[in-house]
């Protein structure tokens, strides 16, 4: 009696998920503005150095091909990136105490930091954003190493910190 009760339930479960993600697939169609997020533009990692992980990715997936390191002193980290058909990884290692990347380090050791996701309207999508109750970190964008940048609060988006960048066009490259 027990797995006929336990295949009904998950029988009946199956079921609320197809229905609600036709629903949820109903909604989507109504929609008449175009997508806010045109993919996924990177993924960003804190590390306390850069170069132990690199090698530790590379020594178990071989992939570090070209990588371009930068220091950003304004935001005291220095970056390394890796690039794989147009989306990148990213390490950020503080090198100044006391910065946003350091005190997550230290609360947090190292790990997933934020995503990006590209946006052809930055401004636009920060207003849409806002409007429908997210928390904002930047209001306005700001330059940053893949053109306009501004952050979304963890707390709106079940604690994933994510980055919106708008991309420079090349002749600002």
């Amino acid at each position: 009696m027990t797995s006929k009760s336990n295949r009904e339930t998950r029988t009946a479960s199956e079921v609320k998920s197809v229905e609600d993600a036709a629903r949820i697939e109903k909604a989507f169609r109504k929609r008449d503005r175009k997508v806010l997020v045109n993919r996924i533009s990177h993924v960003s990692i804190v590390v306390k150095d850069i170069y132990e992980s690199l090698s530790a990715f590379d020594k178990f997936f071989e992939f570090v091909r070209d990588v371009r390191v930068e220091t950003i002193p304004e935001q005291g980290v220095k970056i390394a990136i890796v690039s794989f058909d147009g989306t990148e990884l990213e390490f950020i290692q503080p090198i100044q105490p006391g910065t946003g990347v350091a005190r997550f380090l230290e609360r947090h050791g190292e790990g997933l930091h934020h995503i990006g996701l590209e946006v052809s309207d930055i401004k636009e999508t920060l207003k849409n954003v806002g409007a429908k109750g997210a928390q904002l970190i930047d209001r306005e964008p700001w330059h940053g190493l893949r053109g306009k940048t501004a952050f979304v609060h963890p707390t709106s988006l079940k604690g994933v910190l994510v980055e919106l960048v708008q991309p420079a066009p090349e002749s600002e490259e």
